[in-house]
Parts: structure tokens; sequence; C-alpha cells
């Protein structure tokens, strides 16, 4: 079986995973997330199905490799898809060590692909790893922690922690646009660095007040059928904080199971915890935007927009996405396109939208 083969048969295991309403209940224990959420997340933003041509193509743009070793990390259980298809296109051979939070759903999908080229480790050692590759996906201090243990010659390519940004035009300040976006945020309840944790709304003041209600009642709306996962005492926490901070010195919508704050004007941004709780921002200009993005410019790994304005506003190496399909990009290479922490031989594809 050659790469693309085996790329493919990941790739129909994922497909026949999607559909199998057993593995819900299972992986609602391993991730904290709802039953609904799991639902969610496989029907929404496990990676579609590809055509040949377009799997060729990918990996004709991917650095091929002797052996490549994978660290998943637990945040996103759907994101080993995309992990072992790439691995599996730069290489013969991929060994995967899952995380010890969430090592179900990439024992799920190896299994069901049946290709021996793929090989699930769980005690994998990394300083026995003599040649070829390593991919880390997780917090930044794993990455380093990755590469502090590697020996000489063996090339790391790490995918560290990020998040995401969203931009509201004036004019589309609408229920519909709200919708969208509240389908960004609940997905894996917010914890992927594609997840929109920040969202600038253009306009005068009064134009964020309202986008930010209309978020909140679409939050609210959605949660009721998808509700959030059980939080952490640490998260919970961080979440009355956050609100709190907000209630004293801006505006506060909550609901059981989503936050959003409006920020006053003129403050510095404050992100709360990836439970579903979003900062909004009014921007009465894009100078006030870009000031804002310039400290928060090397965590972004998600743009969302509807427009060329405010695409434009993006930094260079920040995915883009439509509002609602910022939890499902492409499968076109890694999601993470920043250049200090993506070292693969496939970058994703940043162009306008």
């Amino acid at each position: 079986m050659n790469n693309v083969e085996g790329a493919r048969r990941l790739l129909e295991a994922a497909d026949a995973l999607r559909n199998d309403g057993s593995i819900v209940e299972p992986l609602a224990a391993s991730t904290g997330l709802s039953a609904a959420g799991v639902r969610f997340a496989l029907q929404r933003s496990l990676e579609a199905p590809i055509s040949d041509g377009e799997l060729t193509t990918l990996a004709s743009r991917t650095a091929a490799s002797s052996t490549v070793t994978v660290i998943l990390s637990a945040n996103v259980f759907t994101a080993a898809l995309r992990a072992l298809v790439l691995a599996r296109l730069a290489s013969p051979r991929v060994r995967v060590r899952p995380s010890r939070r969430e090592s179900l759903f990439p024992r799920l999908l190896v299994e069901a692909a049946a290709d021996p080229a793929v090989t699930l480790e769980p005690s994998l050692d990394l300083a026995t790893v003599e040649e070829g590759e390593v991919h880390v996906y997780g917090r930044d201090e794993t990455v380093a922690a990755v590469a502090a243990s590697l020996r000489p010659g063996v090339r790391l390519r790490g995918h560290g922690a990020g998040l995401g940004v969203a931009w509201v035009d004036i004019h589309a300040a609408t229920e519909d646009t709200a919708a969208r976006l509240a389908e960004d945020v609940i997905a894996f309840d917010q914890r992927g660095c594609l997840s929109p944790r920040l969202v600038f709304a253009a306009g005068p003041s009064q134009h964020a007040q309202r986008f930010a209600a209309l978020l909140h009642e679409a939050l609210a709306a959605m949660g009721e059928r998808i509700p959030r996962g059980e939080l952490d005492a640490a998260t919970r926490g961080e979440l009355l904080r956050h609100r709190d901070s907000f209630a004293f010195a801006g505006e506060v919508w909550e609901s059981p199971t989503s936050l959003v704050a409006l920020a006053p004007e003129g403050a510095p941004v404050l992100l709360g915890p990836p439970a579903r709780c979003v900062t909004l921002v009014g921007a009465r200009t894009d100078a006030d935007v870009v000031a804002h993005l310039q400290a928060l410019a090397p965590s972004i790994v998600c743009f969302g927009a509807d427009d060329e304005r405010g695409a434009r506003l993006a930094p260079p190496h920040a995915r883009l996405a439509r509002l609602g399909a910022m939890q499902r990009p492409p499968l076109d290479g890694p999601v993470d396109g920043r250049p200090s922490l993506v070292q693969a031989g496939v970058a994703p594809r940043t162009g306008m939208i």
C-alpha cells in the first residue's frame, strides 16, 4: 500500500466512524464533551472526504520522511484524522502516541483503517526515536519539551496552542451571522486553536452592543440543543472572574452554557477561558483592530470574516475562513500556519476568501 492509498484508508475509516452512533457516548466520556457535542463535532468538523486528485496534490506538497512519529493533543479529538493523514502521506511508517487524556478516537481511527503502516504506541518513549520526523500537537510547552528530548538528526514539526479571531462588519450584524459564529464557538466547547474567542464588531458602540446580544441569543439557543461539557473547578473559577471583570467595567450576557462579554471602549483585550466564552470588542476604525491584533498576532491561527475588508485585517499567517466555517477547514495541510510553529512541508492555503 503506497502513501496515498494509506491516507485514503484513514479518510474512509473516519467517514465510517462519523455515522457510528455506538461511539458517541464513549467519546463523550473520553473527551468531556456532551454527547450532543460529540455528534456535532463528528458531523461538522471531521474532515470531509476529498477527491483522489486533491489527495494526490496534497501528497505532492508533503515532504517525505522515512518515519513519522505523531504526538497528539486531547483538545480536539477529530484533529487526529488530519494529523495522521498528513503523516501517512509523508511516510510509509507512522507511529502514533495519543494523549493520555483522550486516546479513544485515535485508537478507533487506527483500528478502522487497518493499515499496517500506522501503529498506535501509547507508551512510546521519544528518546527511542532514531530517525525521521516527530509531529507534535499541543501546548507550546509540550512542543518545547519534545524538542528537548529528541535525538540529533530527528526533525521536529511543532503545532502549538492558538486561538481564532472573528470580524463582523456593521452591515452584517444579523441573526444569521450570529448563528453561524455561534456554531464556530460551540464546536469542541471552544477548546481548539481555530475556536473564535475574540470578536471585533465594526462601527459605533451601539452596533457592538447589539451584536453581542444577538450572539448571546444564538449561543443560548444552540446551547439548549448542544449542552456544554462539564467544566473543571479551575475553568469555572476563571469564567466567574472573567464575568465579574466585565460586569464591573463593560457588559455581560450569560446563559447556562455560554458567556459574551463586551469590552469597554479603549480597554485592553481580556480573553476568557475556552468554555464558550467570547470577548467582543467594538472597533470604530480598522486601525483599532490592527492595534489590538498586534499583541495577539503570534497566537492567532484562524481569522473569520465574511468580506474582503475583514480578511485584509488578518495576520498574514492566519488561516482565513467564513463565519460558520472556522471549525471545518479544507484538508489542505496543517491548520496552523504560524511561521514560528509550523515546520511542516505542507502549509495551509491562506488566500483571500
